[in-house]
């Protein structure tokens, strides 16, 4: 690793920055005395915390934790009460942020509109009492469809200011997935926009959502956002707007509800098989994000904080609660980040005076290809970056530290996934800072990198693993507690295995090195492929399928998809690859369209019939195969070089 790049902490982080006034407020003199309190004494941390994140308790919790029901299952703060739309309340009733700007929504065609906090909370009471006229009530299930702005994020909080549940959807699903995800969660209404722009070209968003509604008799209504001179095409529509203004002035006060109630329930994909519900609770996730904000981000008050994120992903809830939780003001941008041209994106930092831009990679990559444009706009306001949703080469994390921000801004790798909340490793802005990797575990999170028996290891790679329950992690699965056993407590007894590799240095740093299972993750968006064969196997002449995701420049990583045609098959080679392609394209999604299909005679399997993705990922990627005894048709690796070849 070049030493040079390894960025550098200055006097203003090291004096003025959020872990700087934690530790303060803790009466700690270094960080890895924060980092012992955070775990040795955890309820003298996190009362620390909400003190300085200003979290608004309506009743004061007794305790930091209730481990009655396992390590598991952890009930967090008994004894309180709360809704953590009032901690954003909180700004707008405070007399120095109540006219800050809270939210502004700038369009792809350059338009923008804008609320203050006081506004803000104002415009979600509004819409919170139009959706009880309808009655939504507290625990209902209410879908989100919507670009990032300034109605989404009114939405979002006027579901949660009810105590219902926002069911997030992400904007490029398929029909398919859109079913499986409301009829898992038994949504009764969806919130939803008929459409957004990208590059000019309207991009329709009704027809799947009506096509999907003919499939979920739960569905009761939609709430649309219209485009102007669109009309309502069935008597259950509803109108936005409409609801919007219906009860002004007339709305009660947020819900008060345990922080054990659930917000949130957010699929990671959805598919014809049973897709994941991952629910999120009042006091554990807005907990977690709050502190992330301020200890990782540096986020305080009057700051402004951008990082482009689709509502439908953990991303869009955790970018608005970075921001709104902190008394930020948060900048949506809802159309194409090279619109119209690469230059955008600093356009948008100059027009707003971003202090806090993030990105993910993919995005990154794409700037560094196109720099002159990238860099035009004025980025000076820029104090911190960020960086999240997948892993990132060097080259291109010194380009967006270095480059996008003049190397005066530290840059903040961050990893946790949909079911952690906020960050597992990240990085402190008072440690120097190496290229790609973390400077840090999260505080409070007994993060650790471990052999398959449980041992800590260092310097070798490992699974990134947590020894004990930790604010922001999911409260399971939505009603399927078996898998969500299954899925993160059963490979190691009594600890958290998170699915991916790690590898900790002699100095204290981490750095990501991929999944250990087979999840793919294509533009930071994850999908399992068993989600991506059980579509491919729909198709008549398709008698196997195995789905591997492959290094991408582009996208981070790639779909590609193996197919075994059945005996009978109809359809030439060339033709099945591009049925399979057209069809996972249609059924999943745009984004998961695979970028390579290869028809082979057979696929790698082992004696008891089980196919071998990770043999195939391997081979096909020029890296060696493992442990190949319990392979039963070596023959079968000779086709998958002779693809990849």
């Amino acid at each position: 690793m070049d030493s040079t790049k390894i960025w550098q902490p200055g006097e203003r982080e090291l004096q003025k920055s959020g872990v700087v006034q934690l530790m303060r407020a803790l009466g700690v003199p270094t960080y890895e005395e924060l980092m012992r309190v955070s775990v040795a004494e955890p309820e003298r941390y996190w009362n620390t915390v909400m003190r300085e994140c200003a979290v608004q308790w309506d009743v004061q919790p007794t305790g930091y934790v209730d481990l009655s029901r396992g390590p598991q299952f952890p009930s967090w703060f008994p004894g309180g009460r709360l809704n953590w739309v009032n901690t954003i309340y909180g700004w707008a009733r405070n007399p120095a942020t109540a006219r800050q700007t809270a939210v502004v929504g700038e369009r792809e065609d350059g338009s923008a509109s804008a609320l203050t906090y006081a506004e803000l909370e104002a415009r979600v009471r509004d819409f919170a009492a139009g959706l009880a006229r309808q009655g939504v009530q507290q625990g209902d299930r209410i879908g989100l469809l919507m670009e990032n702005g300034v109605e989404a994020t009114i939405s979002l909080l006027a579901i949660v200011h009810l105590g219902a549940l926002v069911v997030p959807l992400f904007s490029g699903f398929g029909v398919d997935a859109i079913v499986a995800c409301l009829s898992a969660a038994e949504a009764r209404m969806v919130i939803a926009s008929t459409g957004f722009s990208r590059r000019t070209k309207r991009v329709d968003v009704q027809g799947a959502l009506r096509d999907a509604w003919r499939q979920l008799p739960l569905l009761e209504n939609v709430v649309w956002k219209r485009a102007e001179g669109e009309a309502a095409q069935d008597a259950r529509d509803l109108d936005w707007q409409q609801v919007a203004t219906v009860a002004q002035g007339q709305g009660q006060d947020a819900v008060v509800v345990t922080p054990d109630t659930p917000f949130m329930v957010i699929y990671t994909s959805g598919t014809t098989g049973k897709p994941k519900g991952v629910v999120h609770t009042h006091g554990s996730f807005p907990v977690k994000i709050a502190h992330d904000s301020l200890v990782h981000f540096d986020v305080h008050p009057g700051d402004v904080y951008c990082w482009p994120a689709d509502m439908g992903w953990i991303a869009g809830t955790l970018v608005l609660g970075c921001a709104l939780l902190r008394g930020a003001t948060l900048v949506c941008y809802d159309g194409a980040p090279d619109y119209p041209d690469w230059s955008r994106m600093s356009r948008v930092v100059e027009r707003h005076r971003v202090t806090h831009f993030g990105s993910a990679p993919t995005l990154i990559r794409g700037m560094a290809s196109n720099e002159a444009l990238a860099l035009a706009g004025d980025r000076s306001t820029v104090r911190l970056l960020i960086t999240a949703g997948e892993g990132i080469a060097p080259e291109h994390f010194n380009w967006f530290q270095q480059r996008f921000g003049d190397g005066t801004a530290p840059l903040i790798n961050y990893t946790g996934g949909t079911e952690a909340s906020g960050a597992l490793l990240a990085s402190v802005p008072i440690r120097p800072i190496p290229p790609s990797g973390f400077n840090t575990v999260s505080p409070g999170v007994a993060v650790d990198v471990v052999d398959p028996s449980g041992k800590s290891v260092t310097g070798e790679v490992g699974e990134l693993a947590i020894r004990a329950p930790f604010v922001g992690m999911t409260q399971s699965f939505w009603h399927d507690d078996e898998r969500y056993l299954e899925t993160y407590w059963q490979a190691i007894p009594g600890i958290w295995v998170h699915g991916d590799l790690a590898l900790r240095t002699p100095e204290g740093n981490f750095f990501m090195m991929g999944r250990s299972d087979d999840t793919l993750k294509v533009a930071g968006k994850r999908l399992g492929p068993a989600e991506v064969e059980e579509v491919v196997l729909e198709l008549a002449d398709v008698a196997e399928a195995a789905a591997i995701g492959v290094a991408d420049a582009e996208k981070g990583q790639k779909l590609v998809v193996f197919v075994v045609p059945k005996p009978a098959a109809a359809a030439r080679a060339g033709e099945l690859q591009a049925a399979v392609a057209a069809h996972v394209d249609k059924r999943l999604g745009r984004p998961f369209r695979p970028g390579k299909v290869h028809v082979v005679g057979q696929l790698p399997k082992t004696r008891s019939s089980k196919i071998m993705r990770r043999v195939i990922r391997s081979v096909y990627c020029g890296l060696p195969p493992g442990d190949l005894s319990s392979l039963d048709n070596p023959a079968a690796l000779d086709e998958v070089r002779a693809a990849a070849a």
